[in-house]
């Protein structure tokens, strides 16, 4: 199979005087899109729980030379994420990416799971996500300008199994972004979303493949024949915010290496 690439796809400077909110931002996916905005000129502002995970993208930030600021949040409460928001707009005088990163999962039959699983879910990855948006949306309302990602997942629309919380979460920030983006489009503000499949991460390993056996039947049903890197995910977050995507709103960028297509008669890959 071909090596993913490693090269960035948006020229230099694409973000130049920009401020991003990353949620989730200094780990896995949301670390590779916080340096993504970073490299290409943009001020990160990255948004978390833990305080601990921000040390990594602000070693980045030193070392590479852009800019970055870390702000410890749980977008589980709105006061919070609504003040959060605030003091970025006051403090940079703007807001114009939100990127809607931050998530949780597990792997849980459903007739297992408990409401408190159910819950911790759906608040960080839906309503948390909406918080988000809402909050910075307002900020960039006011400017008429705007730019919003939101992470979702394919089983958004097909469902999977194990994941029903998750899978609830995703289709429900699907129905948001198009939602915002017929009410905010003609005020300035695109809301677009990316459904990545399978890319390494820790997070992603530990709870949703934690054998090598896991991994590699996971591997096995994607006709790419290999996970995305979260580095290729991150590019492709980058351009639906950037100038480039201007007339992309209410869009989905399905990135999944063919996992969600058919796949015929036979086994993957055999023909008939």
């Amino acid at each position: 199979m071909h090596a993913p690439p490693i090269l960035p796809l948006l020229p230099a400077g694409t973000f130049r005087d920009r401020v991003a909110v990353v949620t989730g931002g200094g780990t896995g996916l949301g670390l590779e899109v916080s340096r993504a905005l970073g490299r290409l000129g943009a001020r990160v502002i990255v948004m978390s729980r833990d305080a601990e995970h921000h040390a990594q993208i602000a070693d980045d930030g030193r070392r590479e030379g852009f800019a970055v600021a870390t702000r410890v949040l749980d977008v589980r409460e709105p006061d919070r994420v609504a003040d959060a928001m605030r003091a970025v707009a006051d403090e940079h005088g703007r807001i114009d990416v939100l990127v809607n990163n931050a998530a949780g999962n597990f792997l849980c039959p459903a007739e297992r799971l408990r409401a408190k699983g159910w819950r911790a879910v759906i608040d960080i990855a839906l309503s948390g996500a909406f918080f988000c948006a809402q909050a910075a949306g307002t900020h960039m309302l006011r400017r008429g300008e705007g730019a919003i990602v939101n992470v979702i997942a394919t089983y958004a629309w097909s469902g999977m199994p194990m994941v029903v919380h998750s899978a609830a979460a995703k289709a429900g920030l699907w129905a948001v972004t198009r939602t915002l983006a017929a009410e905010w489009g003609a005020r300035g503000v695109r809301v677009n979303a990316i459904a990545p499949g399978v890319f390494d991460s820790q997070g992603a390993a530990a709870n949703l493949w934690p054998t090598p056996e896991g991994r590699d039947a996971v591997v096995r049903a994607v006709p790419a024949g290999r996970f995305a890197t979260a580095f290729e995910v991150a590019q492709a977050v980058a351009f639906l915010a950037s100038p480039w995507a201007a007339y992309m709103n209410g869009a989905c960028i399905v990135m999944d290496g063919g996992r969600e297509l058919p796949a015929g008669l036979g086994k993957r890959g055999q023909s008939v």
